[in-house]
């Protein structure tokens, strides 16, 4: 049975908090939590560890709400929408009638990498409608850059406001039309100079091997030479001619361009979910969200653009 605001609801409530204070964040979180606790539902934080420990202080002691680690859950916007799956999977087959959860991305997702995040707030919409969750986003008005509040705002069907407000956002967009829009492209330090590596129509295994020479630890270099290895049959599959290959390659960092002549996917949610029986839909580009540490598409004119970039920490 829903509770709370999502009384009646069917599928995701999904809700953002923009806040101003710490004491805003709590007026809003610990009802929140409390109001799960008290109807025995499934209820939990994944904050990083700053307001994590605010929560904590202000809730009773023995509070049975279960914390997440915030960091390892947002590592990747595809790996964070099939690990909640999974756990939001494990509740409902244990009975539970409503899940809450309050999260925030880490502080780096609100930068260079904020197009695919913004992507998977919008994305999660459809990818957890199926389950009964009630969930809110936070975001700290006083450090996040406005163009994300206002993305922020087109992807969160509402806002949880103090004293139990709960305002529908009138910018929201549904994700079959946001994920389809062209996200800016924020240029890459290492894109300034020029790439090492320029192929007009490869081979996945000429793609392969443009990376293995990458200054990356193992590990990664196999997983980026998987991911252009995906997207270059992808281009050459579903794309149109000419395709063309860029690699830019430093200490630690690398970065991969793979362009086409075509419009891309139109699937919305490539990349970060795999569409069952539609190899169109870019099983590829799910495979290099999972592998890659910041993956981009682009539209233009000239064609269709997928950026791949792979760092180390």
């Amino acid at each position: 049975m829903r509770t709370g605001a999502a009384a009646g609801h069917t599928g995701y409530f999904h809700e953002a908090i923009r806040y101003d204070s710490d004491e805003h964040l709590l007026a809003v979180v610990v009802p929140f939590l409390l109001g799960g606790v008290d109807a025995g539902e499934p209820t939990m934080v994944a904050f990083g560890e700053r307001n994590a420990g605010l929560v904590r202080a202000a809730l009773p002691a023995g509070c049975p709400v279960e914390f997440l680690t915030g960091g390892e859950v947002y590592a990747r916007p595809a790996g964070a929408i099939r690990a909640y799956r999974q756990l939001l999977a494990g509740h409902v087959a244990a009975g539970a009638g409503q899940i809450r959860i309050v999260g925030e991305l880490p502080a780096e997702a609100l930068g260079a990498t904020w197009d695919w995040w913004a992507r998977y707030e919008s994305a999660i919409n459809h990818a957890y409608d199926e389950f009964p969750l009630w969930s809110m986003c936070a975001y700290d008005e006083r450090t996040t850059p406005v163009a994300v509040l206002a993305d922020v705002d087109r992807t969160h069907p509402r806002t949880a406001r103090p004293h139990g407000r709960h305002e529908p956002n009138p910018q929201y967009t549904e994700p079959e039309l946001f994920l389809l829009e062209n996200r800016p492209l924020v240029a890459d330090p290492i894109q300034q100079g020029p790439p090492v590596v320029d192929l007009a129509g490869p081979t996945s295994a000429e793609a392969r091997e443009a990376v293995r020479a990458a200054e990356l630890d193992a590990a990664r270099r196999e997983d980026l030479a998987l991911a252009v290895s995906e997207i270059v049959t992808n281009a050459g599959m579903h794309g149109r001619p000419p395709v063309r290959m860029r690699v830019w390659a430093g200490p630690g960092r690398a970065v991969v361009t793979v362009t086409d002549g075509g419009p891309g996917p139109a699937y919305p949610y490539a990349g970060l979910l795999p569409a069952a029986g539609d190899a169109s839909a870019g099983f590829g580009l799910w495979i290099a969200h999972q592998t890659c540490s910041h993956v981009s598409l682009h539209r233009s004119p000239e064609g269709f653009t997928v950026r791949l970039v792979q760092r180390e920490p």
